[in-house]
């Protein structure tokens, strides 16, 4: 089926969500309007490894307002999560108190809860706790060598062999520091108990998910949890799973009898609620003298937290992007004394692509070759991770490269380093390949038709500030002509029909068949209803064979007739006395189809860098973001989303890490004033162009996912051009200008 023609599925469609959000409408966790909330402040730990000797909370119960205090000692242990396949995983496996050890730095060990937020944090400064104290493993020279197999292996031919008799080879190693997703919102939650129903108004990228968690971590039953989260501050990954705070909450709402709010402050974000962990990423390429690679070997470790295994798999995307015969990837884990990672924006991925895109640059240059010309000289025509080999099912990327290449003028790129200028400044030029994986999950939705015109969508996922209100209301509208404005979509509510998580890149491709198929569910009950109902225009008397209806424009009428013609659809309803007619579906992929194609979008990133050597200052002055998605459903939504990441991949190049003090296990810089996110100033003029190729594997409407791949391949491509203008070649991100001026660089990570 092809894309449907309503010129509302493509368009730059402004979000129908925007008016509550900057009127201050939007209800985010905190904002809900609960009586009698109390709350609750943790009490984090000072060190990264310790034992908790005592606790004394004598002092703080004494405070004014203060009405409980929660510690291991005077709590149940809770229940760990099922861990299920489908929708049951927590952030940390191991719930708060289940124990008297401390695994990392900011760990909660009590909660104060309290009148006001203010008598709750002046308590909780008061409670005294003792440790039996360890030194943390904090660097991965602290952790011992990884031991047994690799976590992740993958083989195809004899890349050693094939390494080793290479007449051109690359052999570096690349290191990405630990990233925190830092969103606006802080992680937050208010629980409220009626008896023995519990409500959760949460911030989350997934309520499904976070009602099963909570469901399995208190011993309550499915039915009896509700999380509610219609506006998420975003969540980058960070908010995909429950974290020790939602539990407290509970508990504490539970111990008072009455609502609990429980805030992760901001310096508590960088140890409580995850993080993208550091990654040593040894590549080695190895080509022939005309640059077809022959071999490539992917080697990473990467720490996880003491009590959580978390593997960010880098070595995925370095097994299926380029065409090579030879290939070997293994990833190991150390563990370290800090809080379990977690999936930020593209992970992966696009830690992988880093050391991958930075290689092949250091290969082009090696060879004398465009760094374009390198990769169509090693063009995956199928995927070749897969044995056999399976076809794409959509691939543009070299549609990419060349819309790339017109757009940023890479045709007048003088490869010589420090030749191009402007003023006094000197200019660098660099790109990099961009990918991600294409999936989509299982989606129920509901949506009504009302007698006043009106229609209504519904789903148990969520809105992260991706556009995800709008792409429902556009494929409703799309289908029956209502005016978006009279189309209401309910989402963030775990008790409606079950819906996805937010992550992945995989909501849109998700909702869209749950979407389209509930729609038409409900036109054809108002058809039906139209040709049955007495009084109606296309009321068909017994014996007579019924029109042929469709509906268009918000009208019924006969098929092959204009929709003017008709009636509104309103009309039917109320002439058969009805207040509204449903319809609903679920809707999932097609196990078989999974095996049968390699479903990714792809992308180029080009950079350009300025280099003022007389001042010392290198600023990123222009992106061209090039996307091979598949149809993009709202473009004003896509493009924003591909910007946002430009942004971020920026900053992961330029500016963020999170440094640990090897003492105690403390992040340093656990604040937005030292660590440092790309600003405006920090921020070009940026351009995205999608070459639009519709995708069907996945959807009717051609579609594919776009939260993550926007980040995918910045980081190598401003690297790139910053040897391009420097000379210097930076492994170790982020870029500093030390670097440039020939600082000696640490060699401990």
């Amino acid at each position: 089926m092809g894309t449907p023609g309503n010129s509302i599925i493509g368009a730059a469609v402004s979000r129908i969500d925007g008016p509550a959000k900057v009127s201050g409408k939007a209800q985010y966790a905190l904002d809900h309007p609960l009586d009698n909330v109390a709350y609750g402040v943790g009490v984090a730990s000072t060190v990264g490894n310790a034992r908790i000797a005592s606790i004394d909370t004598s002092t703080a119960e004494r405070m004014p307002g203060v009405l409980a205090i929660l510690h291991h000692g005077n709590t149940e242990p809770l229940f760990r999560p099922a861990e299920q396949l489908e929708h049951s995983r927590a952030g940390e496996i191991r719930p708060p108190f289940e124990d008297d050890q401390v695994y990392y730095y900011g760990q909660f060990v009590a909660l104060v809860v309290a009148n006001t937020f203010e008598q709750a944090k002046d308590a909780a400064s008061r409670v005294q706790i003792h440790y039996d104290v360890s030194k943390p493993a904090v660097l991965l020279s602290d952790a011992p060598p990884p031991q047994g197999p690799p976590r992740i292996h993958y083989s195809r031919g004899d890349a050693d062999q094939a390494f080793e008799s290479a007449p051109v080879k690359i052999d570096e190693t690349y290191v990405i520091p630990v990233e925190t997703h830092n969103p606006m919102e802080m992680h937050a939650t208010i629980a409220a108990w009626d008896r023995d129903k519990l409500t959760l108004y949460a911030t989350t990228q997934g309520v499904v998910n976070y009602q099963k968690v909570l469901s399995e971590v208190l011993g309550t039953p499915l039915e009896n949890v509700n999380v509610i989260s219609p506006f998420c501050g975003s969540g980058f990954g960070g908010k995909l799973f429950p974290w020790p705070q939602s539990m407290l909450a509970a508990l504490a709402a539970k111990r008072v009898h009455r609502p609990v709010a429980v805030q992760v402050p901001r310096s508590l974000m960088f140890t409580t609620v995850g993080h993208r962990p550091l990654t040593q990423q040894r590549m080695r390429l190895g080509a022939t003298e005309d640059g077809k690679l022959v071999a490539i070997q992917h080697d990473v470790v990467q720490p996880t937290s003491m009590v959580d295994v978390y593997v960010e798999g880098c070595t995925g995307v370095t097994t299926m992007l380029y065409d090579c015969a030879n290939l070997t990837a293994n990833q190991q884990l150390v563990r370290l004394n800090i809080g379990t990672p977690t999936p930020m924006r593209g992970p992966g991925i696009v830690p992988g692509l880093f050391p991958l895109e930075s290689a092949m640059d250091e290969l082009a240059i090696q060879l004398k070759m465009d760094p374009i010309e390198l990769r169509l000289k090693n063009y995956a025509e199928q995927d070749e991770s897969y044995s056999p080999p399976r076809p794409w099912s959509s691939k543009h990327l070299r549609e990419c490269y060349q819309t790339g290449v017109e757009r940023f003028g890479w045709s007048k790129r003088n490869p010589q380093v420090g030749s191009m200028r402007s003023g006094n400044e000197i200019l660098g030029w660099g790109m990099a390949s961009s990918t991600w994986h294409a999936g989509r999950g299982s989606a129920t939705v509901r949506v009504r038709l009302n007698a006043d015109g009106t229609a209504r969508a519904s789903c148990a996922t969520q809105d992260i500030g991706t556009g995800t209100y709008t792409i429902f209301a556009q494929v409703v509208s799309q289908k029956t002509g209502i005016p978006l404005d009279k189309i209401q979509v309910v989402l963030g509510d775990s008790s409606l029909p079950n819906g996805p998580t937010s992550g992945g890149s995989t909501t849109t491709a998700t909702v869209l068949p749950a979407i389209a198929r509930a729609t038409e569910a409900a036109i054809n009950s108002v058809l039906d209803a139209a040709t049955r109902t007495p009084g109606s225009p296309f009321f068909a008397q017994e014996g007579a064979t019924a029109p042929k209806l469709a509906m268009a424009n918000g009208r019924v009428h006969i098929a092959d007739q204009p929709p003017a013609s008709g009636v509104p659809f309103e009309q039917i309803l109320t002439t058969r006395r009805i207040a509204a007619l449903d319809g609903e579906a679920r809707t999932s992929p097609d196990p078989a189809d999974e095996h049968k194609v390699s479903s990714h979008s792809f992308g180029a990133q080009f950079m350009e860098v300025a280099w003022d050597p007389g001042i010392a200052r290198l600023r990123v002055t222009r992106a061209l973001t090039v996307i091979d998605a598949g149809s993009i459903i709202n473009k004003k939504a896509g493009t924003n989303q591909i910007l946002g990441a430009v942004v971020m991949g920026i900053g992961m190049a330029m500016l963020e890490e999170t440094i640990y003090d090897p003492r105690n296990a403390k992040p340093l810089n656990n604040n937005f004033a030292d660590y440092l996110v790309a600003t405006n100033a920090d921020v070009p003029e940026l351009e995205c162009v999608f070459v639009e190729y519709p995708d069907y594997h996945l959807n009717e409407y051609g579609a594919r996912g776009i939260g993550e791949i926007g980040l995918a391949g910045v980081a190598p491509a401003l690297i790139n051009a910053i040897h391009h203008a420097t000379g210097v070649r930076v492994r170790r991100l982020p870029f500093r200008v030390e670097d440039v001026l020939g600082a000696e660089k640490a060699t401990v990570i």
